[in-house]
């Protein structure tokens, strides 16, 4: 058995389980151990080699699949999963019941709103200008509304929003904003159906 390293400011919860390798409360650049108060909620389980940074509050009934990488300064909900192999970015919000598969990668700046269901390998992107000089400085993240639904292998393109009860089909590249209960599929993306009209899916 490898011990946890836990830095100082960490808050833990009750029953909270941590694998091996895994570090709670890293110090993001520029700060001390400990100057960011990080809080994880009850009944956690985080799996081996999984590091999440400083100044983070996780609810309750969390859980990592291994190697998960969370970035400092987000707010995740109660009854999160965040599968093998994913990445967080800063400046994140995850709302309760959210279910992230392995490999998914959520940058800076997006919100995911209760119930997003998000496939394996799916990519999120907020850099409309990548390496211009200010690219920094126009950072705008996806938005997935209530109980979107994103297939696996989708690429979402910058500062868009995906409406709720939506589902985006799988490999779909997304250029546009995705209406309020629509299927779209495709790159570009384009929509074929409406979630009302698919029998599996109540509203």
């Amino acid at each position: 058995m490898n011990d946890p390293i836990v830095h100082p400011g960490v808050i833990l919860g009750e029953e909270v389980h941590l694998g091996d390798f895994v570090i709670i409360g890293h110090p993001p650049r520029g700060k001390e151990a400990g100057e960011l108060e990080t809080f994880i909620g009850n009944r956690v389980d985080i799996r081996s080699h999984s590091v999440i940074y400083a100044g983070n509050r996780i609810g309750n009934h969390f859980q990592t699949g291994h190697r998960v990488t969370i970035r400092e300064n987000n707010t995740i909900g109660d009854n999160v999963s965040i599968g093998t192999g994913s990445v967080v970015e800063h400046h994140v919000s995850i709302a309760e019941g959210c279910r992230l598969h392995s490999q998914t990668f959520v940058p800076e700046y997006c919100i995911l709103e209760s119930g997003v269901w998000i496939g394996p390998n799916v990519v999120l992107t907020n850099a409309r200008y990548p390496s211009a000089p200010d690219t920094k400085e126009h950072l705008a993240g996806t938005v997935l509304r209530k109980r979107a639904r994103i297939g696996a292998n989708v690429t979402i393109l910058p500062g868009l929003t995906i409406g709720e009860n939506a589902l985006v089909g799988a490999g779909s590249v997304v250029t546009r904003d995705v209406a309020a209960g629509a299927v779209v599929v495709g790159n570009p993306a384009r929509q074929v159906n409406s979630i009302g009209n698919i029998s599996h899916y109540s509203l």
